[in-house]
């Protein structure tokens, strides 16, 4: 790994395999239909004599959260402030690792600024100050569970757990009734939420979907059957994607992940060529697709879908290139991409974890080398911990810029930085002056045409562009907001040139009220 940043190297471990299990189970995920159990664990020892499992070996899923944490011969490693904001935290945002990601994605020399334990353990500053207190007064004084309920549910939803819109604006309907579990945003693509794949094998604290997670059944998107998505399709010729996702659909057991995906492949739904399922569990439990007693069952069924003439595409979460590493994830890989199944590696720039160029650098060039596509370089959402992970948009380009332009052309086929509001999947194209973007003559033109309402030719200004939208006439059509170094979202930008509104707001929009910041929505593709 010569020439790979200091940040990408992990200490060595030792394995002594073939140990016995010498500690008791974590916990697992006790729902209905899920997968994971197999096997014993072999457990070894880190330099530092911490106990930890190969992860080579055949394992039992072991989820590590608030009651089974301090079991983790680590714990008591990490200073008490930041132990005790894991349990603070930790009672209002969902949390939930597992013992793979716990032995051998996390730096526990490092931690808690590791990246990947910034990741998945909840941090003090994800909470408002009084929030904080009041939680932590709530835990000091063994307050009544219905009390602390109540406090934690009212902190919750003012976290604006589903960005406004989600809810009602992309949901669609079939006989007059919402279709409950779908949502159709954009004309060629269709999500699908599986009721039995709404958890993950741990939890990302940026999460945007958050709220499915904490138990408020109102805040839930989910479908117990697949039968209304089949009518639904059967009615609309136009869609050729369908997207099943969550939560993490490869929680499933092989059987019930089937149930939904095999009546895509029906003659009658010839129309949907392409079968996306949203996933982290290549980084987060690789033994799904390797060692798990049905993950060859999951292999075969992936065949079947591309046998069927069908596009089977995994749209797979990598936050770091350190989720790269393990043998068995790059194992995973390959036993994926041998059913002729592609994989596509996307996540959000989160402050804290990936939010410098050589991180993307080396998450994409060895993302390609694995057999991997780029896909996708998203902005951190206006929901959930926003404030302590959001980058400011400017500062999104810019890296994004100096990684893209250290990659060769197959990283390339990555986009970003990308922002999925209300109108559609908006992108940073640069920051830009007019006198820049135009020779001398034509810029003359132009002020000469607009006037005042030009402003300053070397004033820079971001220029954006839609890579999807609600209506298609707006793809790939530019538009210029005013440079604002603070602005992380896109409801914070302005238009230019001295405009009342960009060309795909109605009018009025920019008057009304939480016009913009309450409309994103609850789309990942």
């Amino acid at each position: 790994m010569a020439g790979v940043s200091g940040k990408f190297m992990r200490r060595r471990r030792a394995w002594k395999l073939g140990s016995e299990c010498r500690e008791p189970c974590i916990g697992t995920i006790e729902q209905t239909g899920l997968c994971l159990i197999i096997g014993q664990r072999a457990v070894g020892k880190d330099e530092e004599g911490g106990s930890m499992s190969n992860p080579d070996s055949p394992t039992r899923y072991q989820a590590v959260g608030l009651h089974t944490v301090a079991k983790l011969p680590y714990w008591e490693r990490l200073d008490a402030s930041v132990r005790e904001a894991v349990d603070v935290v930790g009672r209002v945002l969902p949390f939930r690792t597992n013992q793979y990601v716990v032995d051998h994605l996390i730096d526990w020399s490092r931690a808690p600024e590791d990246p990947i334990f910034q990741l998945v353990f909840p941090q003090r500053q994800m909470l408002d100050v009084a929030e904080f207190n009041e939680i932590r007064g709530l835990l000091r004084r063994t307050a009544p569970t219905a009390e602390e309920a109540a406090v934690v549910n009212r902190i919750r939803r003012g976290l604006n757990p589903h960005p406004a819109g989600q809810l009602t604006h992309n949901v669609p309907t079939l006989d007059d009734r919402p279709v409950q579990g779908i949502q159709h945003k954009y004309r060629e693509t269709v999500l699908f939420f599986p009721a039995a794949g709404q958890t993950c094998h741990a939890y990302c604290t940026y999460c945007f979907r958050w709220a499915q997670f904490v138990g408020l059944e109102d805040l839930k998107f989910e479908a117990q059957e697949p039968d209304d998505l089949v009518r639904y399709l059967k009615a609309h010729p136009e869609v050729t994607d369908v997207l099943i996702t969550g939560g993490d659909p490869m929680v499933m057991r092989t059987r019930v992940l089937r149930r939904y995906v095999e009546p895509l492949l029906s003659p009658e739904l010839e129309h949907v060529q392409n079968i996306r399922i949203g996933t982290k569990a290549i980084a987060y439990w690789p033994q799904r697709f390797v060692s798990d007693d049905d993950a060859d069952d999951c292999l075969r069924l992936f065949e079947e879908v591309v046998a069927a003439d069908r596009h089977l595409a995994l749209m797979s979460h990598y936050s770091h290139p350190v989720e790269l590493e393990p043998a068995i994830a790059r194992t995973a890989i390959q036993r994926i991409r041998g059913t002729g199944a592609q994989i596509r590696m996307q996540a959000p720039l989160i402050r804290h974890v990936n939010d410098y160029p050589d991180a993307w650098v080396e998450l994409w060039r060895t993302g390609v080398r694995l057999g991997l596509i780029p896909y996708y370089m998203f902005v951190e959402r206006d929901t959930g911990a926003r404030d302590y992970f959001e980058v400011p948009l400017t500062r999104c380009y810019e890296i994004f810029k100096k990684a893209y332009s250290q990659v060769s052309g197959l990283s390339r086929s990555v986009r970003g930085p990308s922002m999925s509001a209300f109108p559609g999947k908006v992108r940073i194209l640069g920051i830009a002056t007019l006198r820049t973007m135009m020779e001398g003559t034509v810029l003359a033109a132009v002020k000469d045409s607009l006037g005042p309402e030009l402003g300053d030719p070397d004033t820079p200004r971001l220029v954006c562009d839609f890579i999807q939208a609600r209506d298609p006439e707006w793809v790939k059509r530019p538009f210029f907001a005013e440079f604002d170094e603070d602005a992380a979202w896109f409801d914070e930008l302005r238009p230019a040139f001295g405009k009342s509104r960009f060309y795909f707001e109605a009018e009025g929009d920019r008057e009304a009220p939480h016009a913009l910041p309450e409309l994103t929505e609850l789309l990942l593709e």
